[in-house]
């Protein structure tokens, strides 16, 4: 694979505290990836080392080859990136604004200048003042000003925040067509699963600083499976007996009884157990785990069905 951005055993301490806890990962060309976690995490922190916001403790990150430590200017040479919102001049229009951001890069011509427009879908307001903007015009514009020096990394950090489900969509759209057409890596952060489940192709999940998984996002869904409830009159004696037969079988309790994951033609022996121990057994019905379910048991928190 072409990877275009390596997280190499990064570590990041402050004050003594341990904020990401020797990470590696590598993104390739083409793909989206999605770095997936709660708030607090330690995604953004993350993403400002990629960027050389901030400097890491230990480690080294390498962007196209180039080390962030080693050869700063090189490396994000290549990155074009949103951290948090994208900040710009409100009182010029969105075309001045990208005119002036363009003075910070050598060779972005006015062709192409006018070529990021059209692609991010600004042309119609683009000489507009951005005082006027929707927030969704505004992260339109911010992915522009991302684009113009053309990277090869671009990097947003919980683009879709604050954004109404057609802004959402557009740049989710946007996106998906960069990496796909462009052959660019893109590395977006969020909590939100079912975002992450539409736009991207792998996603590794952090937690508490550290990183937990990388999947494909097609494994990550196909692991949410299927599970069963049953309802019953005792829970925690219907899960002691179960246990007997299943020992190493995962059985959570739910509003109306417990719910555990077991094939369909277990099912009978399972009734039969629970008739025999006397356990009242009033439904049985298939339930399919949710995304975050699924996100849950990968970072071993504990889940429930409600």
């Amino acid at each position: 694979m072409n990877g275009v951005v390596e997280i190499q055993n990064v570590t990041k301490k402050i004050k003594g505290k341990t904020i990401i806890d020797n990470i590696s990962f590598t993104v390739n060309k083409g793909e989206v990836f999605g770095f997936l976690g709660p708030n607090g995490a330690g995604k953004t922190t993350t993403i400002r080392m990629i960027v050389g916001l901030i400097g890491m403790t230990e480690g080294d990150i390498k962007i196209a080859g180039h080390s962030i430590k080693k050869d700063f200017e090189q490396a994000v040479r290549h990155i074009g990136a949103i951290v948090e919102n994208p900040e710009m001049y409100k009182f010029l229009s969105g075309y001045e604004n990208l005119v002036h951001f363009a003075r910070m890069s050598k060779g972005v011509t006015k062709e192409k200048i006018d070529e990021v427009i059209k692609l991010v879908g600004l042309t119609n307001r683009i000489h507009d003042k951005v005082k006027t903007y929707s927030l969704g015009m505004r992260q339109r514009l911010g992915l522009a000003q991302c684009l113009l020096h053309d990277p090869e990394v671009l990097i947003l950090d919980e683009p879709t925040n604050g954004l109404d489900p057609a802004g959402i969509r557009e740049i989710r759209d946007h996106l998906r067509m960069l990496a796909r057409e462009r052959n660019m890596a893109v590395i977006v952060s969020s909590h939100l699963l079912s975002e992450m489940e539409m736009m991207c192709d792998r996603i590794g999940i952090i937690q508490n600083g550290k990183l937990v998984d990388v999947q494909l996002m097609t494994d990550f869904v196909q692991g949410t499976g299927k599970a069963y409830e049953l309802e019953v009159d005792v829970k925690e004696k219907a899960k002691a007996i179960i246990q007997t037969i299943y020992p190493d079988l995962e059985i959570m309790f739910s509003e109306n009884g417990i719910v555990c994951s077991f094939s369909k033609e277990e099912i009978p022996r399972i009734v039969k157990t629970l008739v025999d121990g006397e356990i009242a057994i009033y439904g049985i019905k298939e339930v399919t785990k949710t995304l975050e379910d699924r996100f849950l048991e990968i970072t071993q928190e504990d889940a429930a069905y409600v």
